[in-house]
């Protein structure tokens, strides 16, 4: 046998015999010399939320030009809900902006041009210019790997919580006279807002960061010192102008889609007259420890649900209904251009104190349009409060996707006949529940109110 290893086992004068993967270039395909090309790719519109159909540019973080590094925030849109940061899942440069600052389109449209290296910028500004010849609209390209492939945003972007809407101008906010000024996104908000320079602002915040508060001093500066000035006066705020026609915020178009929605549940409403004496007695004590009302509110009814789990279900497809796992509660809250429910999770686990500072938390990242979509779309009951405003009753439309929502009155001084014949006076509420009656009946919801109506009458548990 030794004799074979100084033989070849298949002499190449015989091709018969000689397998085909083995042929010489140029025929073999593996063999064939690869065409590396860079790459334009699109930045798409992302669906922000599962409602979301087009989002509208708040501002570009990145001028045209700007090398970017994966994972780089690029632009800030507007979904239906809140700001997003859009970023980059590739390195490369802002070779083209397709939507400028305040534009619309719709989600998965084109609204940048990425381009992998400077040499394409030129090729990518000309793709934006005329799009009719760009990727978006040509019919789809090879799999092979060196074709210029548009990517789905899926892998192009990922959003994260970001800010209030900035300035819609030329130049981003954060950034003036090419010095880069460093703001909190509502700040930028507000010093908009208030004609405030941002250069001339000295932060307080973490590094110098500028905060609102910093805005709203300058702001009042300005104002004392036009008051002052000889012939000087205060600007007059810009009001509206009657007669004119609004088209709807992103987070509006959202609002009323689901209020038309919400029509073709059938629904119902049940009220309910609770004494909130030990209630009021009980926040006395504890609100200088940080706990607010709807906390309380909040805690009283998930502990009530716990004992009703059908009043926390929800029907969404019309022929079966969810016992959800989790109590979590969902709070209107009224924000500048629309109205969102931010969500205490699990409140019925939670501790008053820990509820109280997560609330606190959430209505600031909500009037700052940074909620995550966790923090706002995961709600399984819904309470809606204008006792603060003086309302005394009133009913809540019953937002799409959940069971039932309350409808909380203010708690206000009212005579009654007491258990032993006499007259006296205690503070009551009214509180009104809307709910799906293809899941929730008016039995469900009376023995709901009435288990709800002793927690708040005897809140002991509410503290445990």
């Amino acid at each position: 046998m030794a004799h074979l290893l100084n033989t070849s086992f298949l002499p190449a004068s015989s091709p018969s015999l000689r397998p085909t993967p083995f042929l010489p270039p140029p025929f073999h395909p593996m063999r064939r010399p690869l065409q590396v090309q860079a790459k334009i790719r699109e930045i798409f519109m992302p669906a922000l939320s599962s409602t979301m159909t087009e989002g509208k540019i708040v501002s570009w973080i990145k001028t045209e030009g700007d090398k970017l590094a994966k994972g780089e925030s690029v632009v800030v849109v507007e979904s239906d809900k809140a700001d997003m940061d859009v970023e980059t899942f590739y390195d490369g440069y802002l070779a083209a902006i397709m939507v400028d600052e305040g534009g619309v389109a719709p989600v998965g449209s084109a609204i940048a041009l990425l381009a992998e290296t400077q040499d394409e910028i030129s090729e990518a500004k000309s793709r934006a210019a005329n799009p009719s010849a760009s990727p978006a609209s040509a019919p789809p390209p090879d799999k092979s790997p060196e074709n210029v492939v548009a990517t789905p945003a899926a892998q192009v972007v990922v959003a994260k919580a970001a800010a209030a809407p900035v300035v819609v101008s030329s130049t981003h906010p954060a950034s003036e006279g090419g010095k880069r000024i460093v703001a909190s996104p509502y700040a930028k908000k507000l010093a908009k807002e208030l004609n405030v320079e941002l250069a001339t602002v000295v932060g307080t915040g973490p590094l110098g960061r500028i905060v609102a508060k910093d805005v709203e001093a300058a702001a009042a500066s300005a104002a004392a010192s036009s008051v002052s000035a000889p012939g000087g006066g205060v600007k007059p705020t810009t009001s509206l102008e009657l007669g004119t026609t609004v088209p709807f915020t992103t987070m509006q178009g959202a609002v009323s889609r689901n209020m038309v929605e919400s029509l073709a549940v059938p629904t119902f409403r049940v009220g309910y007259t609770i004494t909130t004496d030990a209630l009021d007695a009980l926040y006395k004590k504890i609100k200088s420890k940080g706990v607010t009302m709807t906390a309380l509110l909040a805690k009283a009814t998930a502990l009530a649900l716990a004992k009703h789990p059908v009043v926390n279900s929800s029907c969404r497809d019309g022929k079966s209904f969810t016992y959800n796992s989790s109590i979590n509660i969902a709070v209107a809250v009224a924000i500048d251009g629309g109205l969102i429910t931010p969500v205490l999770q699990d409140a019925d686990k939670v501790d008053i104190y820990s509820l109280s500072r997560k609330w606190k938390e959430l209505v600031d990242k909500a009037r700052a349009k940074q909620l995550q979509p966790q923090e706002y779309n995961t709600g399984t009951f819904t309470l809606s409060n204008l006792g603060m405003f003086g309302v005394d009753r009133f009913d809540a439309i019953l937002p799409p996707g959940t069971g039932a929502i309350m409808a909380v009155g203010a708690s206000i001084p009212t005579v009654v006949g007491t258990k032993d014949g006499r007259i006296g006076k205690k503070n009551q509420m009214q509180v009104n529940v809307t709910a799906d009656h293809r899941v929730i009946y008016g039995a469900d919801l009376a023995t709901f109110l009435h288990t709800f109506a002793k927690i708040i009458e005897d809140p002991k548990d509410l503290t445990l």
